[in-house]
């Protein structure tokens, strides 16, 4: 087989590991991974000879983005999700194909779908991973778990279950699908009508089942989650991560840390205005946001006091462009505005989202070994994370998926 080789020359390289950047970097590439990356002084020497160079013109390379909390059929009420919600199945592989591409576009190079239409994301999955379609690496949970009436229950990317065996069943039947991981939701949230953010819904026995029937299964569990009191009842039962955890307190922030439970704060879902009016979203629906949006800030700040690991989640399209950016992005600039060090920051949207995802040798670093997912900017984001804004190159598998330079 005919090997591929790249060097990647004239950057900075950020790699999410060291604690400053390397200057007058390069990258090799063979076969769609990294072979060696460091100064070009000492990469260059080991290159074979007539290598292939791009040459990224003093730019700042770091591994492409992983955002750990999307849905690319995402439903909303109002007009924008009755658009969505009335696509066939053909139509929704389409659209959620093209919202796939769109987020590889944007730097993102890696997602953790948490709750997906009729299972759609995995032939997008499949035919991603088979090259037959541009996107993202997708690591999915299939439906999501809700009781009877729980939260997104009106949708088919939920399944409902009631019982500690009805949700024994309901893990089992996402595994079955194909499932990368469960998202199970314990409380409600900002768009169930006829809930509170902090209603409870599954009981010690229901959860319980689902955390423990997906250990058994080698699955790690996120759950949806509002108030102090369910979420600390989940992580001493062995929930691996919380999606929003809106309203923490000091004790179970701690309790996190202490059973390295993760956190996706989400905090871009509670200051979207502009977002929920293009989409047509109720009043109601938006005032409940808005309205948590103080209370969400403090949580993610004692979640930080604690120690618990952070990690990034728009909970909104990826690539959606939002207030000058992208959603990834500004969620990004808001975990870094609320307290993440800029390196700290992308350290929580590459390093630390691999490593839960059990993808750490492949992606989320530029070390040798992982696959060649790189994005690239004018401006130095371990510097100021808004720096993001800047980028400009995309490449994923060692192939240039995006370059403003040559109109790609």
């Amino acid at each position: 087989m005919t090997r591929t080789d790249t060097l990647l020359r004239n950057c900075t390289i950020i790699d999410c590991v060291a604690d400053a950047p390397i200057g007058t970097g390069a990258i090799w590439v063979r076969d769609g991974r990294i072979q060696h990356s460091g100064t070009e002084a000492n990469v260059r020497p080991g290159a074979p000879e007539g290598i292939d160079e791009i040459d990224l013109a003093g730019a700042y390379v770091m591994p492409g983005l992983v955002n750990m909390h999307t849905h690319f059929s995402l439903a909303l009420p109002g007009t924008g999700g009755d658009r969505t919600r009335a696509l066939g199945p053909h139509a929704l592989a389409l659209y959620m194909a093209a919202g796939a591409h769109e987020t590889l576009r944007s730097g993102v190079t890696a997602v953790r779908c948490v709750a997906e239409r009729d299972h759609a994301e995995f032939a997008l999955r499949d035919a991603i991973a088979a090259g037959q379609v541009p996107g993202p690496r997708i690591f999915t949970a299939g439906q999501a778990l809700v009781c009877t009436g729980g939260h997104g229950h009106e949708g088919s990317d939920t399944v409902e279950c009631d019982g500690a065996d009805g949700f024994r069943r309901g893990v089992r039947a996402q595994i079955k699908a194909g499932a990368d991981l469960i998202k199970v939701m314990i409380s409600g949230g900002i768009a169930g009508r006829h809930e509170a953010i902090d209603t409870r819904q599954l009981t010690r026995d229901e959860m319980a089942a689902v955390i423990e029937t997906a250990h058994d299964w080698g699955r790690k569990v996120t759950a949806h989650a509002g108030p102090a009191p369910v979420i600390d009842e989940a992580v001493r039962l062995g929930l691996d991560c919380v999606e929003h955890g809106y309203e923490l307190t000091g004790p179970v922030a701690e309790l996190m840390a202490e059973y390295g439970t993760h956190l996706v704060p989400t905090l871009v879902v509670t200051r979207c205005g502009e977002f929920f009016d293009e989409l047509g979203v109720p009043r109601w629906m938006q005032q409940r946001s808005l309205d948590a949006g103080p209370r969400h800030e403090q949580s993610y700040k004692l979640a930080l006091a604690a120690g618990v690991p952070v990690m990034l989640g728009s909970d909104m399209p990826p690539f959606w462009h939002f207030e000058g950016t992208s959603a990834t992005v500004r969620e990004l600039e808001h975990m870094a505005g609320f307290g993440l060090t800029p390196l700290a920051a992308l350290r929580a949207a590459t390093a630390i989202p691999a490593r839960w995802l059990g993808a750490d040798d492949d992606f989320g670093t530029v070390q040798a070994g992982r696959y060649a997912d790189l994005i690239a900017m004018d401006e130095d984001p371990s510097r100021d994370v808004s720096a993001l804004r800047t980028l400009r190159w995309v490449m994923k598998d060692g192939q240039v998926v995006r370059d403003d330079k040559r109109g790609l």
